[in-house]
């Protein structure tokens, strides 16, 4: 899988560069590609979410721009101290996207074990949790099985911006990050992790 990174990037752009690459996979002439980037301060909504859910868009003197993101899910959060990373994978020889979110989670599963966090799956919705805290969002897009979107993990973001909206159609915003589980890991520490894990993405089982 081809890696992508940018250091910071606007959500309009990224959209466009994931709608390029999944024409490209379905001309032909693309390969399935990881984008591990961040965003300025923003709530995206994805299709089965509302505006409605929008409670603030300033917050501590901050204004946060909301997108309609076409993603599945409700709305939710990206910031900086957040590693977003979207995964523009090829399903048709395998059509499973329900298997395709379980990857996503399991990469995210496996990287934060290498920080020593436990991290789970939870009946209360997609994503990766601990102690029934969501760490990580995921939410993905298919077309003509041609999947984009992915995972939003939470490093070190300010938390206060999910007083802003009713995260993932939750009321009682049940959200962490690693740095308040007690990890000093940078970045780049965890995209190193990720990258590792998700060489092995097609062989997660």
């Amino acid at each position: 899988m081809r890696i992508i990174r940018h250091q910071q990037q606007d959500y309009r752009a990224s959209i466009k560069e994931q709608e390029s690459i999944v024409a490209g996979i379905l001309a032909g002439n693309a390969e399935p590609t990881l984008i591990m980037t961040e965003h300025p301060p923003l709530f995206s909504v994805g299709t089965s979410g509302s505006e409605e859910d929008i409670l603030q868009r300033e917050i501590d003197g901050e204004g946060i721009a909301v997108f309609e993101s076409g993603r599945g899910g409700e709305v939710t959060y990206h910031g900086p101290g957040q590693l977003v990373c979207y995964v523009i994978d090829d399903l048709r020889q395998k059509q499973d996207l329900h298997k395709h979110v379980w990857r996503l989670e399991e990469i995210v599963i496996r990287t934060l074990a290498d920080f020593n966090i436990r991290a789970v799956r939870s009946e209360r919705g997609i994503g990766v949790w601990v102690d029934e805290k969501k760490i990580a969002a995921v939410g993905v897009r298919c077309r003509k099985w041609i999947t984009f979107h992915g995972i939003a993990l939470n490093i070190n973001p300010n938390l206060k911006h999910y007083s802003g909206i009713v995260a993932c159609g939750m009321s009682d915003n049940p959200v962490i990050s690693m740095f308040e589980l007690g990890s000093s890991a940078d970045r780049s520490n965890v995209e190193d992790a990720l990258t590792r894990h998700s060489a092995l993405f097609d062989k997660l089982t």
